[in-house]
């Protein structure tokens, strides 16, 4: 390779055709003009004509120049000459690519897989083989290890299949693994190390460096335009949610954000945590209403991907509006006597407390009311309050006086008689409670030796009695029964809430109770102890919730809070098996923030040791095509001239007009839009990306053609604005960086394609490495949509009519898979209930392609085959969609018209 500061040259031997290009100035040819027609004159004629003696005319020298230029565009096209080229990796030997793939990659992973990419062309280049060595585990649980040495070209589908996991790399298994590696095959090595920059524990990251400068010249690459940031859980509080974010001191200040979103990918919130220039750690608050603040499942940084900077929310992060009812409202609140007293030290910390009327009280949302020793009269009071336990509260009650006298029917068991126990006119002693029973919510909790029992409520014995015990004393009477009411349950503590029955309400066990049957008035099952969380989803490397990966296994409860994760528990949600897996109630969150207790960054690089920066590098540009194609247009230029200066361009020249209206006079030929349905895209103006859309579209219409009996003509390129979008039921649009925002007609031309029933798929092909593939689509994507009536959207359903309008799919790949796909909200379709917008960044157009031979040029990434399988069934289900709208929704709808029909 031939370096010439900012340009280089791949193949610098066919320089050495320039000297050469004077011996052209010999071998071209004369011109000479075109002989004349003259008729032959009468003999007498001949005697005027004057002898002049001709001579045949060379070729002008300005032609000649021409060519001679055409010739060295050629020779130094075909030099292969490269714009901007990199620094060699140096030394010798093979070049070995190791790359920090875990969750510290994320947030700069394009710039690490762009500045990957380069060395690899460089690489090719030089001739070098390369091998790739990724320091974290993989998602099957494999150590890390070294791929290659193979030639660079080979290695590229490995890098393009890398992506960052959620977990720490293991630098000491990457040490052993390049250790083994080297033992096998001696000899100098060249390394480019793309580091995340952060010492992981107390892993060898310092070793691991030390070991690659030994084996040859070593390169250290770290992305500074993008700081690595950590989001560790919030603190509940009463009133807010505290934030704290962690990072690598930085030079600048800055003031990251953090969103909060529900669950279908709302954002609630937003909280700006400013990071003084040096700073590690900044800290903010959340303040939501209650009832706002429990639909947050989620936080995650703006505008910085990955599993470092989102938080799952369980249901350890939410406040339980609880509503409390006194027997009398005079005394509730006196110290250490009242009804309320002790209740409201308990819940305040963790739950959000409501006083007031009973009507008020369920005038809203509540999930617990908690009655003090207060009957229920018959009437209007006691039916509200049992239409609001049979919806689905918890309603919490506490012996007394009162309730014994005149016990009611929201009771979970029958009550038998007032029962002292100690005192002079009792036999019987202070009872201690007994270890609670393996089914009762309280399992697990330790009972303290000095609660005593002195009075309480006997239940009525019954057959089902036993059931419906959580705790009892140790003489086996019960202490605390339950009932379940519909969706909602009764629960009834036989001694007061004030310490006047017993000294429960003094002492940390009662605080404990009460707050796991507030837990289980969300959907909790109670304290699952050594029970095994299984994984439902978990976080990739980008922050994407997606399946558990291959490895992933189950946690059990008492252990999610101290697990670190890794291939074997990834950050995500965990659940109990039998529970609904949709339901965030019976889900607990493993997050990464919990478990990295600082960051520190990674240790110097070894004396010797290059650093290459990898952010905001412009990528290389080949030349070549360039220059082959200026030499071609001088080459017809020269055609053109030659044959004017001959006198043959006049009879050619309608033979090219006719040439040049071929094209079009052929497409007039081609029926109207009207008369055959087709499929389009959007033309970006970009050959390449508009050429892999034809082809993808091509592939898809073969492949519905000959699986369903539809009839779809060639897809065509349209121009929202200029072109009639009516005669197309789907646009395909593959939003690139550049893409420019749309003008009023083309906003126009879309709004009303998509309110007469027209799907428009965006896919910003960004699923593959996060932006790595297509870095700014994002960006461009809210550019195009920003005047768009675009609804609100929502991730595709397990029910939606997508996953079986066709096929019965269960996720909707393309060249990329695992992430999300967005579709209108159920409750803002219009349109019969078809999303007007989906929105996408799998690649599908690559993965439907077919060539001219037939073939599919595009890898899918990683499920290969397969996963091509289910990205055409996708397209199949994409266009049912299209073309039938939402009658395989309409299918629910079957047995009751059957049954009407019948009747």
């Amino acid at each position: 390779m031939l370096s010439l500061g900012p340009l280089a040259f791949a193949a610098p031997w066919l320089l050495l055709a320039l000297p050469a290009l004077p011996v052209l100035w010999w071998l071209l040819r004369v011109t000479p003009p075109a002989p004349r027609r003259i008729a032959f004159p009468a003999l007498r004629l001949l005697r005027d004509l004057p002898p002049a003696e001709e001579t045949p005319a060379r070729t002008p020298w300005w032609l000649l120049l021409l060519r001679l230029v055409a010739a060295a565009l050629v020779i130094l096209g075909l030099a292969q000459p490269v714009l901007g080229p990199g620094a060699s990796a140096g030394g010798d030997g093979p070049l070995l690519l190791a790359v920090d793939d875990g969750w510290a990659a994320a947030a700069d992973w394009p710039a690490r897989m762009a500045a990957a990419a380069g060395a690899l062309d460089r690489a090719g280049r030089e001739g070098r083989p390369a091998a790739l060595l990724a320091t974290a585990p993989s998602e099957t649980g494999e150590p890390p290890r070294v791929i290659g040495p193979m030639p660079a070209s080979d290695l590229r589908s490995r890098l393009a299949a890398l992506r960052p996991k959620p977990w720490a790399p293991d630098r000491a298994a990457a040490l052993a693994a390049f250790q083994a590696w080297r033992t096998a095959r001696p000899g100098p090595v060249a390394s480019l190390f793309l580091s995340d920059g952060v010492e992981h524990g107390g892993d060898a990251a310092g070793p691991f460096q030390a070991a690659l400068a030994e084996a040859g010249a070593l390169t250290l690459g770290q992305a500074e335009a993008q700081p690595v940031r950590l989001l560790p859980p919030p603190v509940a509080e009463a009133d807010r949610l505290r934030l704290k974010l962690r990072q690598l001191p930085l030079s600048v200040a800055t003031e990251p954000a953090v969103l909060a979103r529900t669950g279908d990918g709302r954002t609630l919130a937003r909280a700006v945590l400013p990071m003084p220039a040096g700073a590690r750690e900044a800290e903010a608050s959340l303040d939501l209403p209650i009832e706002i603040r429990n639909q947050v499942v989620r936080l995650e940084l703006e505008d910085a991907p990955g599993a470092g900077g989102v938080v799952l929310l369980d249901e350890r992060f939410r406040r339980r509006p609880v509503g409390l009812l006194p027997g009398a409202e005079e005394s509730a609140d006196a110290p250490l006597i009242g009804d309320l007293f002790y209740l409201d030290r308990a819940l305040a910390p963790t739950a959000e407390l409501r006083r007031g009327p009973l009507d008020r009280l369920l005038a809203r949302p509540i999930a617990v009311l908690a009655l003090a020793d207060r009957p229920v009269a018959e009437g209007p009071e006691r039916e509200a309050l049992a239409r609001w336990v049979e919806a689905g509260g918890t309603l919490i009650r506490f012996a007394g006086p009162r309730l014994a006298e005149h016990p009611d029917g929201l009771l979970p068991v029958a009550l038998r008689a007032e029962r002292q126990l100690g005192g002079s006119l009792s036999w019987e002693q202070p009872q201690h409670l007994a270890p609670f029973p393996e089914t009762s919510p309280f399992a697990g909790l330790p009972i303290p030796g000095e609660v005593m029992v002195e009075r309480q409520v006997l239940a009525e014995p019954s057959p089902r009695l036993s059931g419906r015990i959580w705790a009892r004393l140790t003489d086996g009477t019960p202490l605390v029964t339950a009932e379940s009411r519909g969706q909602g349950r009764i629960v009834l503590f036989h001694v007061t809430a004030n310490a006047e029955w017993s000294n429960l309400p003094l002492s940390g066990l009662f605080v404990q109770m009460l707050r796991r049957i507030v837990a289980l008035s969300a959907g909790i099952q109670g304290a699952e102890g050594e029970a095994p969380l299984a994984p439902v989803e978990t976080l990739d490397g980008f922050g994407r919730l997606g399946p558990a990966p291959p490895a992933a296994a189950a946690v059990p409860a008492a252990e999610i809070d101290a697990a670190t994760p890794s291939p074997r528990h990834p950050p995500g949600w965990y659940g109990m098996a039998g529970g609904d897996p949709s339901a965030i109630a019976y889900r607990r969150a493993l997050n990464l923030g919990g478990a990295v207790a600082e960051l520190r960054p990674a240790p110097a690089p070894p004396p010797g040791a290059g650093l290459l920066g990898i952010g905001g590098v412009p990528a290389e540009r080949d030349l070549g095509p360039w220059l082959l194609a200026m030499a071609l247009l001088l080459l017809a230029a020269d055609l053109l001239i030659g044959l004017r200066l001959r006198g043959l361009l006049r009879p050619v020249l309608p033979l090219l007009v006719l040439l040049a209206l071929a094209a079009p006079a052929r497409a007039a030929d081609d029926p109207a839009p009207a008369l055959a349905t087709r499929l389009a895209y959007v033309a970006t103006g970009d050959a390449a990306i508009d050429d892999v859309q034809r082809m993808g579209l091509v592939g898809l219409s073969d492949f519905i053609n000959r699986r369903s009996a539809a009839a779809l003509a060639d897809p065509a390129a349209v121009n929202p604005g200029s072109d009639d979008l009516s005669f197309f039921p789907l646009l395909y649009w593959v939003i690139t960086a550049e893409a420019p925002q749309p003008d009023a007609q083309a906003v126009a031309a879309l709004n009303a394609f998509m309110r007469n029933g027209g799907i428009i798929l965006f896919d910003t092909r960004d699923e593959g490495s996060g932006e790595g593939f297509a870095p700014g689509a994002r960006a461009a994507l809210r550019r195009v949509t920003r005047d768009l009536a675009i609804p609100p959207l929502a991730p595709v359903g397990e029910d939606h009519v997508l996953k079986r309008s066709f096929y019965l799919l269960p996720d909707l790949p393309g060249r990329f898979a695992g992430g999300q796909v967005w579709v209108a909200r159920d409750q803002d379709r219009a349109n019969d209930s078809v999303s007007p917008v989906i929105i996408g960044g799998h690649d599908w157009a690559s993965a439907w392609a077919i060539d001219a031979r037939g073939q599919n040029p595009f890898a899918t990434i990683p499920g290969g085959t397969r996963q091509r399988s289910l990205a055409y069934r996708f397209g199949m289900n994409l266009v049912m969609y299209a073309l039938t709208g939402n009658y395989k929704g309409d299918q629910v709808h079957v047995p009751a018209i059957l049954e009407r029909l019948g009747n």
